[in-house]
């Protein structure tokens, strides 16, 4: 028995070798991507015990692991935190409002571009709807900025054309969210777009002739088998969308926000940058991230039990 039982492990060994050094070109090639990883993303987190003590930079300074210990005096701070309610409310709507009408959006112009019967046409759809998403979050902005302008943006102008008076958008809080959702829709949806069509593409085209031959028209095709065949990759990138439905991006909201929109603008990521950056105040903030977090975690985490039970469909 023990003499089988070693030669199995050298088997497995020798069976090891030789996969590692078949594929070992493969291995090299995924260093720099593990190297990343580890260094940027997962070193870093070691940086949340300053969520439990009390880091100060400057007089004093004692480093990240060696500061007073304080618990979870910041969490409790943030808790009984006046902006708590707002913080979580803006960035659960901001998201909410973006997955209701930027989610579907993809998947039905994935569809339609793939009905479309002239290839050079449809080649042409997509890289003009794919272009957006390349434009810089900055220029963007910017180009809302300067379109919703109370002074000469286009829109004004067209308002005063049929008799509106102008209207300062951007510091209006009621227009901060459409404002948002309807920019962040119209630069992703042509990118967002690209996963469906390429599994709306694999499917079998003898798929397509049976259900023709049956007498089916373009809209059974797309109910009955277009919608769910490529229902398994609509869950899977569902459920990592609500993944992010507390996480709403800083960099555009930073860029379209000001002190007069802070009730319907002001999210999580914002008070972040406030609380460390502009007012030092490292541990504090670094609780309140670790707090969204852990939010983003579970919601992922009973969303993709949810998706398994239902549709047997899960990330894992």
């Amino acid at each position: 028995m023990q003499k089988r039982s070693g030669n199995r492990k050298k088997n497995k060994q020798k069976i090891t070798k030789q996969v590692l050094h078949k594929n070992r070109y493969l291995l090299i090639m995924m260093i720099p991507v593990v190297l990343y990883y580890v260094i940027f993303c997962y070193l870093p987190m070691t940086g949340l015990i300053m969520a439990f003590n009390r880091f100060q930079i400057g007089s004093g300074f004692k480093g990240i692991y060696t500061s007073e210990w304080v618990g979870l005096k910041w969490f409790k701070q943030f808790f009984g935190s006046v902006y708590l309610g707002r913080l979580v409310r803006n960035a659960f709507l901001l998201q909410f409002y973006s997955l209701i009408f930027g989610f579907p959006i993809p998947i039905l112009f994935a569809i339609a571009v793939t009905q479309v019967g002239r290839e050079k046409l449809q080649k042409v759809i997509q890289v003009s709807t794919y272009l957006p998403y390349f434009i810089s979050t900055v220029v963007v902005c910017g180009m809302i900025n300067n379109f919703l302008s109370p002074t000469g943006g286009i829109v004004n102008v067209l308002l005063n054309k049929i008799g509106i008076e102008s209207i300062n958008f951007m510091n209006l809080p009621e227009w901060f969210r459409p404002i948002y959702v309807i920019s962040g829709s119209w630069q992703s949806f042509g990118f967002n777009s690209i996963i469906f069509v390429a599994a709306i593409m694999g499917i079998s085209p003898e798929l397509y002739e049976a259900m023709k031959v049956d007498g089916a028209n373009r809209r059974n095709i797309i109910w009955h088998l277009i919608l769910p065949s490529i229902r398994p990759t609509i869950i899977l990138l569902l459920v990592m969308s609500l993944g992010t439905m507390m996480s709403v991006g800083f960099e555009k909201v930073y860029l379209l926000y000001n002190t007069a929109v802070y009730e319907t603008a002001d999210v999580i990521q914002t008070y972040i940058y406030r609380q460390g950056l502009q007012s030092n105040n490292y541990s504090y903030a670094t609780a309140v991230g670790l707090f969204n977090s852990v939010i983003n975690f579970a919601i992922v985490f009973v969303s993709n039990r949810m998706s398994r039970k239902l549709t047997d469909t899960s990330i894992w």
